[in-house]
């Protein structure tokens, strides 16, 4: 199936050192802004006060959210949990004001809009928590990534393997710069949604660098850009009906999905936007400057030896 056909290559690899060389000053910038920003980090990180609030009625969740700011509570995170009928409650820790007054202003403010709200717990998650939860998150990207490399080295070569990596990197610490810029809430959706976007953009690349093997095949005079350009050109309508209809998904939960579902889908939609521009103009590019040949991909036929009498 096809959206469209073209019919003569782009030729992506003449303007390939341009596109490296924005894609280095892009990384660059949001590596600047995490080193001197860094990222606002949930409650699940940063440790804070959790509270389970229960209606004898479905809760309005904008009225609660509306509640807590004019009572300067604004910064908590309101969602729906389990049930239409129950609310969970997440607070930063604020310095001199413990876990238990911070829960008791809320539970006042919440009752003084409606004498039905009844908390069911309360708990406080300590900065020792959020420290563990770094951790195992950085213990998974380099997992993930590792993982990935290992994946491109076996089914195709080492040049693949080392171009695709650095391409989910570039994704991931692009998605990060956009968080540290806009100093939007990092929790454990967010990471989430990266370690997702890893596994997505890593499946564009191998469908590109799999036409790019096919092609070294098919075009025995082709030079390498050749090649490259016509495997990009040949999966673009495959591109776009796939990367559409996820976006179709991802942009129903970023504009319906409500705010516990707002910065999941906007951290995957930034990562698919940039994933397809890594993988066609980051990894393709790369695997160029690393120097792969059509003897890397396509094993030299063995001439038959003759029969000795």
């Amino acid at each position: 199936m096809e959206f469209f056909k073209i019919k003569h290559d782009i030729p992506f690899m003449r303007h390939a050192l341009v596109f490296n060389v924005i894609s280095l000053l892009t990384f660059l910038l949001a590596v600047g802004l995490l080193a001197t920003r860094g990222l606002h980090l949930g409650v699940d990180f940063t440790g804070g006060t959790v509270m389970e609030i229960s209606y004898p009625h479905p809760a309005d969740i904008e009225k609660i959210r509306d509640t807590l700011g004019k009572h300067r509570l604004g910064d908590a995170t309101v969602q729906n949990f389990g049930a239409s009928h129950t609310v969970l409650v997440r607070l930063p820790a604020k310095q001199g004001v413990t876990s238990a007054q911070l829960s008791s202003r809320v539970l006042d403010a919440l009752r003084q809009d409606d004498a039905g709200a009844e908390l069911r717990r309360v708990e406080f998650v300590g900065p020792q928590v959020g420290k563990e939860l770094v951790e195992s998150g950085a213990l998974a990207l380099m997992l993930v990534s590792a993982g990935i490399v290992l994946y491109l080295w076996l089914r195709f070569e080492w040049k693949f393997g080392v171009a695709a990596i650095i391409a989910n990197l570039h994704d991931v610490v692009i998605i990060l710069g956009f968080f540290s810029f806009f100093q939007w809430e990092f929790s454990l959706s967010v990471l989430a949604a990266v370690l997702a976007i890893l596994g997505y953009s890593v499946n564009e690349s191998v469908v590109v660098f799999d036409r790019i093997r096919e092609n070294f095949r098919k075009m025995r005079k082709a030079t390498v850009p050749q090649v490259i350009d016509n495997a990009i050109t040949r999966t673009m309508s495959r591109t776009v009906i796939t990367h559409g209809c996820t976006q179709l998904v991802v942009a129903s939960m970023l504009f319906f999905g409500g705010e516990a579902l707002h910065y999941f889908a906007l951290a995957l939609t930034i990562g698919i936007l940039v994933g397809i521009y890594s993988s066609v103009l980051v990894a393709s590019p790369l695997v160029m400057w690393l120097g792969v040949s059509r003897e890397d991909l396509v094993k030299p036929e063995r001439k038959a030896q003759p029969e000795t009498p």
